[in-house]
């Protein structure tokens, strides 16, 4: 899973429009698509703040060490009663 797919599914899960959240990381929309898409590059400052805004900063970490981040959601889903 590449960092786009795994921070789209984060930002889905929590519900949060491309919009919404391209306000509260003042960037642009497009600059959200692009980075769900993998064609922008990840800097560790949004990716960090992406995953606090979304309540994924434990999986974002295990993203980062290599765990596999599906793995990761779906605990977290059945944990907070989601799944």
């Amino acid at each position: 899973m590449t960092a786009g797919t795994f921070m789209k599914i984060c930002r889905e899960q929590a519900g949060i429009s491309q919009v919404k959240l391209a306000r509260l990381l003042n960037r642009t929309q497009s600059c959200i698509s692009k980075l769900e898409k993998d064609q922008k590059t990840w800097d560790i400052h949004t990716f960090r703040d992406w995953t606090k805004i979304t309540n994924q900063a434990e999986a974002g970490i295990a993203f980062l060490y290599g765990v596999d981040p599906a793995s990761i959601l779906q605990t977290v889903l059945q944990i907070s009663g989601a799944a």
